[in-house]
């Protein structure tokens, strides 16, 4: 690694370590912030710091008793800020796209390291804006589910469930589902076919439009494993690190999915585009071919959340079933049962960004915002609790991560309005450079 490589990974594994994170742990788990290491570089200082394990054992700064002894060893030793500021001052000598791009990164580093500085009562409150301007790139505002509601209402009545029944919109929503329920207890054999059903359609409708060289990357080498008890809906972990026997990567990745998940069938399919393919383990698998090739830097390898890198990645996951099928609008996609389960994941995210706005940007409480999110974006009890609770109130995720969704998914829907397939999906997936939600502007107006 060279010395700007060396500041983004101390930089990035650093801030992880704060927030309890183990980009090692092959499960969600114990992952966090940094989202994967597959360069086979040695790990950083940040990462291997004797401080470092006690970090990620007790939870960092997100347990409910903070280890501060260990902190205060670990931060005399490791300086984050001095490596987010080394990245700034190698990135200036980069080319335009690699520079700006990692100007990005630290200021979303930034954010995250002050955020942590906040939980730990030695530093100022980082305002609401600032933390979703720096994972955005813009502003926080509220989402506006009116339409996307309206259109499921509208598709209810045709599959033979009236929202002017009593319980309304709502019950309809519950019906819907009820009858077509995902059963947890066969979501690995379930998981496969939906996820060949997805690349046989990502082969015909992306594929076409990339380098000839990434269609020999496997695009969903993953397993699917349910989970008890997580606070999370899912949690893809790209893994990246197993060789093959001429040390080829695999592009191995898993998603653990929350055994207690209630899900149609029309939304699994949305989830496994989503989180597999063409979603996230493409958009990773593609990234890591990029850099073996030497076409990305080291910063593709140790890809990181909360962050306008991922912003752009949550933003192809929500459009990924639209480009499977290599269609623009929800309305075009073949089946009415598939338009109201992307409708619906279209509207959890929605209410992801209006947890994030209501808890940090009004001030609401959790059960004011859980009523809301049920009400108003038709999610799950159980998706409105975790939303307005685990997730939302989270000091870091609740006020960088949860907006990211929706910025991301309106970005790239409108990005693909606008450019024909063959330009806008190679500047995606990373094919001219790796981009952010910011970035991507500088590739397809250049």
């Amino acid at each position: 690694m060279n010395q700007l490589d060396l500041y983004v990974a101390d930089a990035v594994l650093g801030i992880d370590t704060l927030w309890g994170g183990d980009v090692m742990n092959p499960s969600g788990t114990g992952r966090f912030i940094a989202d994967s290491w597959f360069s086979d570089e040695p790990l950083p200082t940040a990462y291997t710091h004797p401080a470092a394990a006690l970090l990620r054992q007790s939870g960092g700064v997100g347990a409910k008793e903070i280890d501060r002894a260990a902190f205060d060893k670990y931060l005399r030793d490791v300086n984050l800020p001095a490596a987010i500021a080394g990245l700034r001052k190698e990135a200036a000598s980069c080319p335009a796209l690699r520079r700006a791009y990692l100007e990005g990164l630290a200021v979303s580093l930034d954010v995250m390291w002050d955020l942590a500085i906040e939980v730990l009562g030695k530093g100022d409150p980082v305002p609401y804006t600032r933390a979703v301007e720096a994972s955005t790139a813009k502003p926080p505002e509220p989402s506006h589910p009116e339409a996307k509601r309206e259109r499921v209402a509208e598709l209810l009545g045709r599959a033979g469930h009236p929202t002017s029944q009593s319980g309304g919109i709502l019950a309809a929503v519950d019906a819907w589902r009820s009858e077509r329920v995902t059963p947890m207890a066969s979501v690995q054999a379930l998981g496969q076919a939906v996820i060949a059903h997805f690349d046989a359609l990502s082969a015909k409708n992306l594929v076409p439009h990339l380098p000839p060289e990434l269609a020999a990357v496997p695009r969903a080498n993953i397993n699917f494993m349910p989970i008890k008890d997580a606070w999370f809906s899912g949690s893809m972990n790209y893994i990246g690190r197993a060789r093959t026997a001429t040390g080829a990567p695999e592009y191995e990745a898993s998603y653990e999915i929350n055994a207690s998940l209630q899900i149609s069938y029309p939304e699994f399919e949305q989830l496994v585009s989503h989180e597999v393919v063409p979603g996230h383990v493409t958009t990773f698998a593609y990234l890591q071919d990029l850099y073996v090739r030497g076409k990305a830097g080291f910063e593709a390898t140790v890809l990181t959340m909360n962050t306008r890198a991922a912003t752009l990645f949550e933003g192809i996951a929500n459009n990924a079933i639209l480009i499977a099928h290599g269609v623009t609008e929800v309305a075009e996609l073949p089946d009415e049962d598939l338009q109201i389960g992307v409708l619906l994941a279209l509207l959890q995210d929605d209410a992801k960004n209006q947890s994030s706005y209501l808890t940090w940007g009004e001030g609401r409480e959790q059960r004011e915002v859980a009523a809301t999110l049920r009400r108003d974006f038709l999610v799950t009890e159980e998706r409105a609790n975790k939303l307005s609770g685990a997730w939302g109130r989270h000091p870091l995720l609740g006020r960088m991560y949860l907006p990211a969704y929706r910025a991301g998914t309106d970005k790239v829907a409108a990005l693909r309005s606008k450019h024909p397939a063959a330009k806008v999906l190679p500047a995606l997936y990373g094919c001219n450079g790796l981009v952010d939600i910011e970035t991507i502007d500088q590739v397809l107006n250049g």
